[in-house]
């Protein structure tokens, strides 16, 4: 709706005379200094982007623009009180900066089911490749052919005044997320259910369609993808996808091309990838015990066998956050308002128990806690989506929000084309005072 880009016009315009002031007169203002360790580890914790959408605190958890999970629990508008917040409600938060009211979020519901089209040949493109390649492969591969409708590719190549390309940009954002549900529930059914698809239900709210679309219309399933997307829409600017997203963007890709990236970024083992690499390590775990309740030695058993092994426990540890992941907390108290006596479950919840103190004891693991990767496969897998190699895509829609909101910013703010310096081996070595032997 147009009322929601005058909104964050309004609001962004006030940024942009604070952050040129910023750069104008305080743009030699030292951050702090950068060690080669923090380099050559991932550059690791060196203040380098400007991400308006959340922020994540090593001992509190993510924010969005200052909001605590826990307190959006509270504050964001659902369809009714006894259920989840709607994600439309976070990504106006992340737009605006302010909690919405209900009609606000109905609103952005209305619009993307007016946008929710796909072109056919998104569909053609799918149908293209192989059945069994994998998930992310089919989801990253249609929304690159989405490129082809780009308005902001349009604009751009017509020689738009740069001081318009958040725009175009929005429109584009706003186009790609409002199809996202249809072509991952479209993935979904041709890989898992012999390519029986299921229309869209216009009336529905954004995550409640994607749940319609896979064929679960029960009123938990829904409250838990609104939650799903809630607490995997953002995670600040410097993680994978957010970050892939962004430097594609600086180039000024379309958003399609840009969250391509992300979308490949986050199919990687040590991001997206993860959650399904905490469910093939517990039917592992499972299998080799030979039970499905396993006790809380056993368990202690089999994470000591596989750090011995030399291979970590998934869901376990982060590389910013110092506490128990505050998305893993919320998940486990969906289930245990919902969910009665489910193995999985069960054991996710001895893993918790029992991990911890065995991986701390090792005094190599900064961060021995559960991140959210270790309880949300066991969640979807109760309610029968037990397909684990989909669960990155179902991360990759929830992703969408916070970085598309942050490519508007980028485009609005005019942020330039992100160039790091990169230096040789042979530099570090000089600056750290190191002779090469002969």
């Amino acid at each position: 709706m147009e009322y929601i880009k005058n909104r964050f016009y309004e609001k962004a315009m006030k940024n942009m005379a604070d952050l040129q002031k910023l750069r104008k007169e305080h743009g030699d203002v030292v951050l702090g200094q950068v060690t080669i360790d923090q380099v050559l580890s991932g550059m690791k914790g060196i203040p380098a982007l400007l991400t308006e959408t959340s922020k994540l605190d090593a001992n509190e958890g993510i924010r969005f623009r200052g909001f605590s999970l826990p307190e959006l629990q509270d504050k964001l508008p659902k369809l009714d009180e006894a259920g989840e917040p709607l994600p439309e409600g976070l990504f106006y938060l992340m737009m605006i900066g302010e909690i919405p009211e209900k009609e606000d979020v109905i609103n952005i519901s209305k619009d993307w089911a007016t946008r929710a089209h796909v072109p056919q040949h998104v569909f053609d493109v799918i149908d293209a490749l192989p059945k069994n390649s994998r998930p992310m492969t089919q989801f990253s591969t249609a929304i690159l052919s989405m490129a082809y409708d780009s308005v902001f590719q349009k604009a751009y190549r017509a020689g738009v005044n740069k001081k318009f390309y958040w725009d175009f940009m929005y429109e584009d954002v706003m186009t790609l997320i409002a199809r996202l549900p249809r072509i991952a529930a479209y993935i979904y059914r041709r890989i898992y259910h012999n390519g029986n698809h299921i229309e869209p239900n216009p009336n529905l709210d954004w995550a409640g369609n994607l749940a319609h679309m896979m064929g679960f219309d029960s009123t938990e399933v829904k409250r838990l993808l609104r939650l799903y997307m809630v607490i995997h829409a953002d995670h600040e600017g410097g993680n994978v996808s957010a970050h892939a997203t962004h430097l594609v963007g600086s180039a000024l890709s379309n958003a399609y091309y840009a969250y391509t990236a992300g979308m490949v970024g986050l199919a990687g083992p040590l991001h997206g990838f993860a959650n399904q690499e905490v469910m093939d390590w517990i039917s592992e775990m499972l299998e080799q015990i030979g039970t499905d309740e396993p006790s809380d030695s056993q368990i202690a058993a089999y994470i000591e066998k596989t750090l011995v092994q030399g291979r970590v426990v998934p869901g376990y540890g982060h590389a910013v956050l110092r506490i128990t992941d505050p998305r893993f907390t919320v998940q486990q108290k969906f289930a245990e308002k919902y969910i009665v006596n489910d193995k999985l479950i069960n054991t996710v919840n001895a893993i918790y128990r029992v991990a911890p103190p065995i991986l701390e004891a090792t005094g190599k693991i900064k961060n021995p806690w559960p991140n959210v990767d270790a309880f949300s496969g066991a969640l979807l897998n109760h309610y029968g989506i037990t397909e684990s190699n989909f669960y990155t895509v179902l991360f990759g829609v929830s992703r969408s929000l916070g970085v598309m909101a942050s490519l508007v910013f980028d485009r609005f703010y005019g942020l330039p084309i992100e160039r790091p310096n990169s230096q040789t081996l042979e530099w570090f070595l000089e600056k750290a005072g190191i002779t090469r032997e002969e």
